[in-house]
């Protein structure tokens, strides 16, 4: 069964706009019979569980290893970076569109996965999970593009801000403070795409 595209939009709408509670009146006859986005949403609710798992490990390293672990602690240190959170305000707009949001998450997990490079420069000594973690947000995106193309949802490509997944650091120490905030980072724009994924699963 299909889902019609406007129909999926005003959907995740509701879900995606902040604040979650929104929930109610929510069209979901048109989701709950659909097998094929309901699997779809079991299996990557798992695949986003375990990428932030594996983000929470490099960052558990970070804290034991360069004894970064407080982000309040850093945030001067930040203002010197070029580290910036990856937008997803197209998640959350009154005037949602689903292409346009999924495409941003998309491009975000594009960033993050080029950003990664940073991290594995940072600590060569786990490259095999950095790897693994690369691996698991192209294959994360895929998915999501797939989807997309199963429900009939225009790809859009969507700006990432210009922003530079490559930073230069002028210090070792800010190559350090980048990573923790590249991980932390990524760990609030996984989290959000989790949380998207789960109300849906949920209706």
């Amino acid at each position: 069964a299909s889902v019609p595209a406007g129909g999926l939009a005003l959907l995740l709408g509701v879900l995606l706009w902040a604040p979650w509670r929104a929930l109610h009146g929510a069209p979901v006859t048109e989701l709950s019979g659909d097998q094929d986005f309901q699997l779809f949403l079991q299996r990557n609710l798992e695949f986003t569980r375990k990428i932030r798992g594996d983000v929470a490990a490099l960052q558990r390293v970070v804290c034991d290893t360069l004894e970064l672990c407080k982000e309040d602690e850093l945030q001067l240190v930040r203002q010197e970076l070029d580290i910036a959170q990856v937008p997803l305000e197209q998640c959350h707009k009154r005037t949602f569109q689903a292409e346009t949001c999924f495409s941003q998450i998309r491009a975000g997990l594009r960033v993050y996965h080029d950003s990664l490079v940073t991290i594995k420069a940072l600590l060569p000594e786990h490259a095999g999970l950095v790897q693994t973690l690369q691996l698991d947000t192209a294959n994360l995106s895929s998915n999501i593009q797939q989807q997309m193309e199963d429900l009939g949802l225009a790809t859009v490509t969507y700006p990432t801000e210009n922003q530079d997944p490559h930073p230069t650091f002028s210090s070792h120490f800010h190559h350090q403070v980048g990573g923790f905030f590249i991980l932390a980072n990524f760990q609030r724009f996984l989290e959000t795409a989790y949380r998207a994924l789960r109300h849906l699963a949920n209706l």
